[in-house]
C-alpha cells in the first residue's frame, strides 16, 4: 500500500494531477499560464489516453501534471503513472474529468505493483495522496490483489503445497482463526481420496488446509480454491509450451485466500471456512493412471479419463466436505480449463452459478467495480459428455466441446441443490504488461465477488 497515502487537510506539498481528454483539453489549457500553454503546444500534448505532461512554475518547479485519460475507464486512467512520473507525492485535482476518482486511485496502486522477491524493484513508485476514508476502503483491496499476484508469481520450488499451507497459516494467525490440516496418507484416513490420488506422485505430500473463523451462530460461508502448485498433466503429460506457466495453477487457491482475507479484514458477520486442497500433479511410478476409478468423498465413483483434468478432482472432495457444513453460500475459484480462455479470452473469468439472481449480482458487481466476469450456463444436457461405462461418471471425455461447462457440471454434482454456489474459472494471469496489470499473476473476479459478499452479509 506504499503507493497510496493519506492526504492531510491543508497539505500543499503534493502535486496536482489533472485528468483531461480531447473534449476538455481547451478548457484545461485556459486554466494555465502562457508559458505552460506554450509548453503543451511545443510538446504536442493532445490528451490521448496514457499521455501526460509535466508543468512547471516560473522557477522551474513541477507544480502540475496533466494526464490524458479515457473518462469511461477510471481504473486504467492513472495506472501507468506511479512508475513513470518523477518520484514525489501527488493528488487528484478536483477539475479532472474522471467519474470515479476512487477507482482511479485503485488503478494507481495496482499500477505500482512490482514483484521483487528475486530482484530489486526498478524504482520506488510515486505516491498518491487520498482522503482517509478512501484509503480505508482501498487498502484491503490493494493488499488482497497484491497477495494473489505474489502467490501466483512465486515459482513452485518456493510455492509448493507446504508453502501454500503456510500462507493460509499466516492469514489465520493475523485474524486469530483456527487451522486444521490433513497431509499425505492422512487424506485417505479422513476420506479425501481424490486429493490424495492427484498429489501422491509428488515428492511433496498433498494436503488439505482448513481455516475457520467467525461466530458459529452466523451464516456459514465456504470458500474453496484449487491449489495445484504445479501441473505436469500427470501421465497425460502436457507439452513443453503447455507446462511452462503451470506454477500459476494454484491461482484459484490464491484468490480464495485473498477473498478470505477480505472477509476477515471487513469483519463480515459470517462463519467462514476456507478450504485449500494443495497438491503437485507429478509423474512417478505411483502416479494416478488414466482409466482408474476413484470413489470420492461424496460416494460418487469417478473414472479418470484424463489425468490432466486434475483440478476438478481435488475440488470435488473439498466441495463435498464444505457442503457437509450446510453453508448459506459456497464459492470456488479455479484455474480450471483452457476452454474458458478459448471462449472468453484471458481477461474474463467464466462465472457459473446455480442461482440466477446470485450470478446476476456478481456480474453487476463486476461492472460496478471494474472487475468483469461473464456468465456461462450450467447446461445439464452436456452431462452426457462425462458419461462412463463403468463408473458413475468420468472426470473428462473424448469431446472437446464445451470444456468449461462440462468441468462446472462435474463440480456441480458435489454441491447439494439447497446450497447457493458460485464457480469461477479464472486465468489468474496477465500475458503482457498493461497499465495497472503487470505481466504475471493477477486477481480476476476477486473484487466483484467481495462486493457481493458485502451486499449479502455486510
Amino acid at each position: 500500500m506504499s503507493a497510496l497515502i493519506e492526504r492531510q487537510p491543508g497539505d500543499r506539498r503534493s502535486i496536482a494531477i489533472e485528468t483531461t481528454d480531447a473534449a476538455h483539453l481547451a478548457a484545461t489549457r485556459r486554466r494555465l499560464d502562457a508559458s505552460q500553454r506554450r509548453w503543451l503546444a511545443e510538446t504536442g500534448f493532445d490528451a490521448a489516453p496514457g499521455s501526460f505532461a509535466l508543468l512547471a512554475d516560473a522557477s522551474g518547479k513541477l507544480v502540475r501534471v496533466l494526464a490524458g485519460v479515457d473518462p469511461r475507464d477510471s481504473l486504467a486512467a492513472l495506472a501507468a503513472l506511479p512508475c513513470t512520473l518523477p518520484e514525489a507525492t501527488y493528488h487528484l485535482a478536483a477539475e479532472g474529468v474522471l467519474a470515479d476518482p476512487a477507482q482511479a486511485a485503485l488503478g494507481w496502486a495496482l499500477g505500482a505493483y512490482q514483484f521483487s522477491r528475486y530482484r530489486q524493484p526498478r524504482r520506488a513508485p510515486a505516491k498518491l495522496a487520498v482522503a482517509a476514508d478512501a484509503l480505508k476502503q482501498l487498502a484491503p483491496l490493494v493488499d488482497a490483489t497484491c497477495l494473489v499476484r505474489d502467490l501466483v508469481n512465486t515459482p513452485t520450488e518456493d510455492m509448493g503445497p507446504q508453502q501454500l499451507a503456510d500462507a493460509v497459516r499466516r492469514l489465520g494467525k493475523t485474524h486469530r482463526a483456527k487451522l486444521r490440516e490433513w497431509v499425505g496418507d492422512e487424506l485417505l484416513a479422513a476420506n479425501f481420496p481424490t486429493i490424495h490420488a492427484v498429489g501422491r506422485a509428488s515428492h511433496r505430500a498433498p494436503r488439505l488446509v482448513e481455516l475457520s473463523w467467525g461466530k458459529a451462530s452466523d451464516p456459514k460461508l465456504v470458500i474453496v480454491g484449487k491449489g495445484v502448485c504445479f501441473d505436469t498433466g500427470g501421465l497425460d503429460l502436457k507439452s513443453a509450451d503447455g507446462m511452462r506457466w503451470m506454477k500459476k495453477d494454484m491461482g484459484g487457491a490464491a484468490h480464495a485466500i485473498a477473498l478470505a482475507a477480505l472477509v476477515m479484514q471487513a469483519k463480515l458477520p459470517v462463519r467462514l471456512t476456507l478450504l485449500i486442497p494443495a497438491v503437485e500433479n507429478a509423474v512417478a511410478g505411483n502416479a494416478m493412471r488414466p482409466g482408474e476409478v476413484i470413489t470420492t468423498r461424496a460416494g460418487h465413483t469417478v473414472e479418470v479419463d484424463n489425468t490432466d483434468a486434475e483440478g476438478r478432482l481435488i475440488l470435488c472432495d473439498a466441495l463435498a466436505y464444505g457442503a457437509e457444513q450446510k453453508p448459506a453460500l459456497m464459492i470456488d475459484f479455479a484455474t480450471l480449463t483452457g476452454a474458458a480462455r478459448v471462449a472468453l479470452g484471458p481477461d474474463l473469468p467464466a462465472l457459473f452459478g446455480n442461482r440466477d439472481a446470485l450470478a446476476d449480482d456478481v456480474v453487476a458487481a463486476g461492472h460496478a467495480v471494474a472487475d468483469p466476469l461473464w456468465r456461462l450456463p450450467l447446461w445439464r444436457p452436456y452431462r452426457k459428455l462425462l458419461d462412463s461405462h463403468l463408473a458413475d461418471f468420468a472426470n473428462a471425455g473424448p469431446s472437446r466441446h464445451a470444456g468449461a461447462i462440462t468441468a462446472a457440471l462435474y463440480l456441480e454434482r458435489f454441491v447439494p441443490d439447497d446450497i447457493d454456489w458460485l464457480h469461477l474459472d479464472t486465468y489468474a494471469w496477465n500475458d503482457a504488461d498493461r497499465p495497472g496489470r503487470p505481466r504475471g499473476g493477477e486477481a480476476m473476479g476477486l473484487r466483484a465477488v467481495f462486493a457481493v459478499l458485502q451486499q449479502r452479509f455486510g
